[in-house]
This record gives C-alpha cells, structure tokens and sequence, in this order.
C-alpha cells in the first residue's frame, strides 16, 4: 500500500557518502568492499540502494587534500582510506542509473571557479532531469592552497569569516548564471535558421572583492531552475552563508535542545541577511534545516555497540565526529528522530558508519519503521529535487514581472 504523507508531516531523510564509511575503520569491516572504492559500480550500487528506499537525496564527500585525521594538515597514517574521485563526475556517472534521488556532490568554493561550478552542476541538472544540488564547502588548509599557488590559507579567524563571505558571492554568481538563460531562449525554429534567442541570454555583470564575471553561461537554465544548494555549518559565521545562501541546510545539534537552539540562530541570521531571503533565488523560503547524524545500527542494539567497540580498537582510538553518533537499533533511531523533529527540523542526513552495513540498516529497517509510524513516503511524490523538498521553482531574476 502506498504512503503518501503531506508536506506539512512529511520527514525528509538523506545520506552522507564518504567512502567505506565514516568510521576510519570501515574499510577494514568483512562486508566493506575497499577495492572498489575507486569504481563507478561501487557508487552506483549504493545510491540506487538508496533510491530504492525513496530516500530524498544523497551527498557525495570531495576535498582539494587527501582524508586526514588532523583536520588543519595532512597526516602520515597508512591504515586510513586516502584517495577519492571527483564528487561531480561520480554524481554524473550514478545519474543516468537512477531516475527519482536527488545527487548533491560537494565543492571547494574557495580554489575553484564558479563559472566551471555552474555549468557543470546545470549540466548535471539536465542529465538528471531536475535532481541536481550543490554542496559548498570553504577551505582554510595551507596545503590545500598549495595545490593552486595562488594565494595562502588565512591564519586567522577573522580572515576566515572571509572565506564564507566569499563562498556566498560564489554561490551569487552561480545562480547568477543559472539565471543568464531565459527558460525559453532556445527556439530551435528550423525554418528560419533560429536555434537561440540572444535577447534572452543575458550578462550577469557581478562585481564583488573575489570575482568578476560577465557571463552569459553557456549552458541554458537548468530544468529546476535553481538547482538546490547546501551547505553544513556548525556556528554563527557558516549559519550566515546558510542564511543568505542556501536552500538546504546540515547542522550537528546534540539533542533536541540544541538542535532547537540551533535553528533558532540560523532563523536570526535569515532576519538578519541583507537582503535577505526575499531574493529571487530563494523565493522567500527558510531555509531547510537538516540534523546530521553518524550511525551505528544493528537489529539489537548491544550488537550496535560491540561493532563500534571493535572499529574503535582496530583505529588505535575512539571515534570522535562533529555529529552526533548513534549508536542502537532502527526503532530507537526512529524513536530519535520523532522527538528531535519539534526542534523545526526538515529532516536529517545520516551519516553511515561502514559501508554497505548501515545503509542498509537505514534502507530496509529504519525507512519501513518511519513508513510505519506515517512520517515518510512509500513513494516518490515528485519528479525534481526542488519537488520532493518542498521547495518552488524560482522565477529568473532576469525576466521581468508580467504586467498587473
């Protein structure tokens, strides 16, 4: 029997993809698969697995540095998972296998143009049919900025602030270009010879401290028109780039307390933001917010436990992580979920421990116990990203408001 759950009860739920999982030693598990890490089947297999749970989307880790312990600097460690591909072109690889999730990859807004960011997430878009995201990331590392040569890590906190700063005039200019084609501006008119309306391709002509670009893009506006960008913030400065920025946004409460606290700074700096969620690629939504979390699940809960214990003794350490890690079974993390939900949270995005194991756990325990409990579809009640977010298509900045 299918669910269908109005918007207003609805829970959203994503997945965190990082490699053989988030544990450091989950490579080392019986059932990881750490030869294939590097292949388009490995990645195929777990995210139509999770399309298959009608989960809303995934996000696919990247960095500019190879995975580190340390988070300012590379480490030496051999027992650790290092290397990844490129988290667009693995979205771009899965995309044509499924037809329903959203692909959300990451990219480092601090080395890299957005020009190239936007029509490679617009193209991605298109390949998708409406399913694409964008993930920002900020960089503060030196080696990381070695790589580029072109400028030096900051050293202090307020050069950091600067960093999101510039992240959100990266994510203006790649909406910006999203926008610089009108919906209509492809004619294809074979008769007279017209394939574009060049009235309807428009330069963007931003000029901020970090970039100059003219536009227009060269690939036309994405199906969703806006594809969704997120972003994980943990304090006031990054909350800021949420508000004035973002469509989704992943944030690491504790508890319900603090997850409320938590989207109360971030609803702040939306009143706050200059000019504030009224802009058109926001369209006058909230953002919305996401509680991430690490888990651990195992049909009983004493399992859960031991597992954790014994990937904790093969890392040489405890565990730590900026989310929370649960560690239990489905209906308990169910039962998380439904008392953190009054926080005014969306939703969440879990964050598997090792790989296949939790996500499996997540895809057919905890999705049938939510469904169960009337919180979360049986099917896909929307063909876009944007769709099963609940979120509008925007209306491009550039084309005027039609007469009253």
């Amino acid at each position: 029997m299918q669910t269908a759950v109005p918007e207003a009860d609805r829970l959203h739920l994503g997945i965190a993809l990082d490699g053989a999982g988030w544990h450091p030693a989950a490579w080392r598990e019986p059932t990881a698969r750490p030869a294939e890490l590097l292949t388009a089947g490995y990645w195929a297999d777990l995210v139509t697995q999770a399309e298959r749970a009608r989960l809303d989307f995934v996000t696919f880790e990247d960095a500019l540095s190879l995975q580190s312990d340390d988070r300012y600097q590379p480490d030496l460690r051999t027992d650790r998972v290092r290397g990844r591909l490129d988290s667009v072109l693995v979205a771009a690889r899965v995309a044509p296998l499924t037809s329903s999730i959203g692909l959300i990859p990451t990219v480092v807004a601090t080395h890299t143009e957005p020009f190239h960011t936007s029509k490679a997430i617009a193209t991605l878009d298109w390949v998708t049919g409406g399913r694409a995201g964008l993930r920002i990331r900020v960089s503060a590392r030196q080696d990381e900025a070695a790589h580029f040569g072109r400028r030096s890590a900051p050293a202090g906190p307020g050069q950091v602030s600067e960093l999101f700063a510039e992240a959100a005039d990266y994510v203006e200019v790649v909406r910006r270009l999203w926008d610089s084609w009108e919906d209509d501006a492809e004619i294809r008119d074979v008769a007279t010879g017209r394939f574009i309306d060049r009235d309807k391709l428009h330069y963007v002509d931003f000029e901020g401290g970090w970039f100059s670009v003219r536009g227009p893009s060269i690939t036309p506006r994405p199906p969703q028109g806006q594809p969704v960008v997120a972003a994980l913030a943990h304090a006031s400065t990054p909350y800021q780039l949420l508000a004035s920025s973002a469509d989704i946004g992943f944030i690491t409460p504790r508890d319900a307390t603090s997850a409320a606290a938590m989207v109360a700074e971030v609803r702040a700096s939306e009143a706050a933001a200059d000019p504030g969620r009224a802009t058109p690629h926001l369209a006058g939504q909230p953002v919305r917010l996401f509680a991430d979390l690490l888990v651990f699940l195992d049909d009983e809960a004493a399992a859960a436990a031991r597992r954790r214990d014994r990937l904790d003794e093969l890392a040489g350490a405890e565990y730590r992580s900026d989310a929370l890690i649960f560690t239990g079974t489905p209906a308990e993390l169910a039962d998380l979920i439904g008392d953190w939900r009054s926080a005014g949270l969306a939703g969440f995005r879990l964050r598997p421990a090792a790989l296949p194991h939790d996500l499996a756990q997540i895809t057919r325990a905890l999705v049938p116990e939510l469904q169960r409990r009337s919180t979360f579809p049986s099917q896909y009640q929307s063909s876009t990203l944007r769709g099963l977010l609940g979120l509008p298509r925007p209306a491009n900045r550039y084309v005027p408001d039609p007469a009253p």
